[in-house]
């Protein structure tokens, strides 16, 4: 339902507006009736005038009575309120939380779905319906460089976009960064190639391993068709990204025994974008860059962070310490809960 919600909010938010003031209107009759017009006004501060506008639609609809002794709810009102309640009560309890959480983190905006995505894989099915959500939202019209990484995260994601091309907004998708030597299905060129397709945008596939010697980095860099998709990545307005767990990425990543001791002696909690962050959001290893780092994130307009469950708590804590102030993060309850438990601001 929270989806459905988001949905009009995006689209209506004018709507959902109109659904408060009239539960609000429901919510006090019912508390205090039989109540009279400019009680009830005066009770909620309102105008007698947009009241009347409202009790007069309430009782169109046979959800109110109106008395010699004042308002009161029909039948039908207090089955009505009582669906609202459970609905209301639903959406400004996440609504709360994910204020609370953006606050905390001093970013643009957090999302909230329902549920934990260690437990529940819908969730993060739903991670990918806000992603598009936050897309339609946010990229602006003319032509638009969507920077995407990989993971098992990003491509559920990527699953969930639908098409974002208009007569005035074109839209070319690029991996974020190289390859790690993982599935050919969650790597960045594969994620960001599923989303252009389900967005019905253009792709470019950027064929660089992403862990190189510095000698063979120079060399390819020579390469014309890498020196292009390089610098479009670089021109990115956009870029949607998965916080990972140190530990687990690093292995993803084949790192050698050696370098993942060294990860655990320095409590390494969170990698993204190849850095690797302790607890305290110190970088404390940096994997030698083929696509997006850290600086260029920061002036970029729209940034979609995508991590969610209770066993990605320290990950999402450590990264944030070092998220642009434009980023959006899209998360489950169960990461939001545990993250706001007696937790000062982070910055």
């Amino acid at each position: 339902m929270l989806s459905e919600l988001r949905v009009l909010e995006a689209i209506a938010p004018d709507v959902l507006e109109v659904v408060k003031k009239r539960y609000r209107i429901m919510q006090n009759i019912f508390w205090m009736q039989p109540i009279g017009r400019r009680n009830l006004a005066d009770s909620l501060g309102l105008t007698e005038r947009v009241l009347r506008g409202e009790t007069d639609y309430l009782r169109d609809q046979r959800l109110i009575d109106a008395t010699k002794s004042g308002m009161l709810l029909t039948e039908k009102g207090e089955g009505l309120l009582q669906h609202l309640e459970l609905l209301m009560e639903q959406f400004t309890g996440m609504d709360q939380l994910e204020k609370q959480l953006a606050s905390l983190f001093e970013i643009e905006r957090c999302l909230i779905v329902s549920g934990n995505s260690d437990e529940q894989e819908k969730v993060i099915g739903e991670f990918g319906e806000l992603v598009d959500e936050a897309l339609q939202r946010q990229l602006p019209e003319g032509r638009n460089i969507i920077a995407v990484m990989g993971g098992t995260t990003m491509a559920e994601v990527a699953r969930h976009v639908s098409p974002l091309e208009t007569t005035k907004r074109h839209n070319l998708f690029v991996p974020a960064r190289g390859g790690i030597g993982e599935a050919v299905s969650i790597q960045a060129n594969s994620v960001s190639a599923l989303m252009a397709a389900n967005a019905h945008g253009e792709h470019r596939a950027l064929y660089v391993p992403e862990q190189l010697s510095e000698e063979a980095y120079h060399t390819l860099l020579k390469e014309p068709s890498i020196r292009t998709v390089l610098a479009m990545i670089k021109e990115a307005n956009c870029v949607v990204h998965s916080i990972g767990r140190a530990v687990h990425m690093a292995a993803r990543r084949k790192m050698s025994e050696d370098e993942i001791v060294r990860l655990k002696q320095k409590n390494a909690v969170a990698e993204s974008f190849g850095y690797f962050f302790d607890e305290h959001g110190a970088i404390v290893h940096k994997v030698p860059r083929i696509g997006l780092s850290l600086e260029d994130i920061q002036k970029m307009p729209t940034v979609l962070a995508v991590a969610g469950g209770k066993s990605k708590v320290k990950a999402i804590t450590a990264y944030m310490k070092n998220a642009p102030k434009q980023t959006w993060l899209i998360t489950d309850e169960a990461a939001a809960n545990e993250i706001l438990k007696g937790k000062s601001p982070l910055k």
